[in-house]
Parts: C-alpha cells; structure tokens; sequence
C-alpha cells in the first residue's frame, strides 16, 4: 500500500510538471506568434499576414519561370497581384492564399501577398505606412529603370510597387510627401528600419 501510495505521489508530480511546462511554453509560443504578427504603426496595430509557405513559394515560381531577369519576375508578380479586384476588407488582413482564392482583397491583403512572393524569390523589400495605406518597395538593379525614380532609404534605392492600382509598372510614382512616410517595416522581423534619410528622386 505504501508503494503504490508513492507511486501514485510520483506520477502525480509528474503529470503537474509536464502539464506547467506545456502550459508555459504555449504561453511563449503565442507571445512570439503575436510579436511576429501585430506591428504598432504610430499607437495604431497593424496585422500582417506575410507568408514563406509552399503555397506562396510555388506561386511565385509559377509566375516567374519563363523570366530571364529579375525585373521581369518582380513584374510578373506585381501584374498578378493587380489584377485581383480591389475590395475593402474590415476585418484582419488575410493570408496571400486566402487572398488568390477568394480573388479579392485591399491594400493590406493585397501588399502581404506581393511581399510574401517577392521574400521567398528572394528580393529585398519593405512595407511603406502612409496615412490609410500601406504599399511595397523592392531593390532591384537593372539599366531599363535607370530613368524611373525611385524612393531613397538610407541612400539606397528601391523602387514602389503599388499592389492596389491595376496595371502598374514597376517605379510607381510616389503619391505621398516624404513627410507622410509613417513607418518602413521588414514585416518578416517585424521591425520598422532606423531611417536616417529619405528622399525621392531618379
């Protein structure tokens, strides 16, 4: 009787360490999920929904093989993404599949999708915040666009892409003054750049 009173202790003991410890790491597991998710964009939260899965990889392969160079790959995808219908969406920014299979989406939906294919391409880029709007600049290298302006972060140039205006090109013109720059995010890190300089210019 004893024994089996102290068996019964242990496995009891047991059973309360595993359950704390699965009980803290859920606790971190959805803190780190929410840091990586919500990003304060000046007291207001922004949700995005940035994606590296196989769905988004294979995606931006498919749109980008029969392209020899990078501008044409970033321009494929940036066509695909325009051609979704704008729609408002009130609700949490959705997921790039989320968005191709219900074929609609707003500047949020939209800009996640874009960013999530040029990430996992391989392409350096960033989400810009301007007041009630959010776009994509990506840093590209190539002469034919030796002649469109581009936005300077840092003295380095990269060119907007505007998910929400159908049919745009690659160095779309940039709407916004500099001062209504908000925030230039990494939404991977989830991290706004320290931006020392900004200028638009050829």
């Amino acid at each position: 009787m004893i024994f089996q009173s102290k068996l019964a202790y242990y496995i009891s003991l047991f059973v309360s360490i595993v359950s704390i410890i699965v009980f803290v790491y859920i606790g971190f597991s959805a803190f780190f999920i929410a840091k990586n998710q919500f990003i304060d964009i000046d007291g207001a939260t922004y949700v995005n929904q940035v994606r590296t899965d196989d769905f988004t990889k294979h995606l931006a392969l498919h749109l980008s093989q029969n392209c020899q160079d990078d501008l044409c790959k970033v321009q494929r995808m940036l066509d695909f993404v325009t051609a979704i219908p704008y729609k408002e969406n009130h609700f949490v920014a959705r997921s790039p599949k989320n968005t191709v299979e219900q074929n609609f989406g707003d500047c949020d939906d939209k800009s996640n999708l874009l960013i999530s294919m040029l990430h996992v391409s391989g392409f350096e880029s960033y989400f810009v915040t301007v007041p009630k709007h959010i776009f994509v600049i990506v840093k590209l290298k190539d002469t034919r666009l030796k002649n469109t302006k581009g936005l300077y972060v840092n003295g380095e140039k990269y060119y907007i892409l505007e998910s929400t205006a159908q049919g745009s090109r690659v160095g779309f013109e940039l709407k916004y003054k500099i001062n209504e720059i908000s925030k230039i995010i990494d939404p991977f890190k989830n991290k706004a750049l320290k931006t020392e300089s900004l200028e638009y210019k050829l």
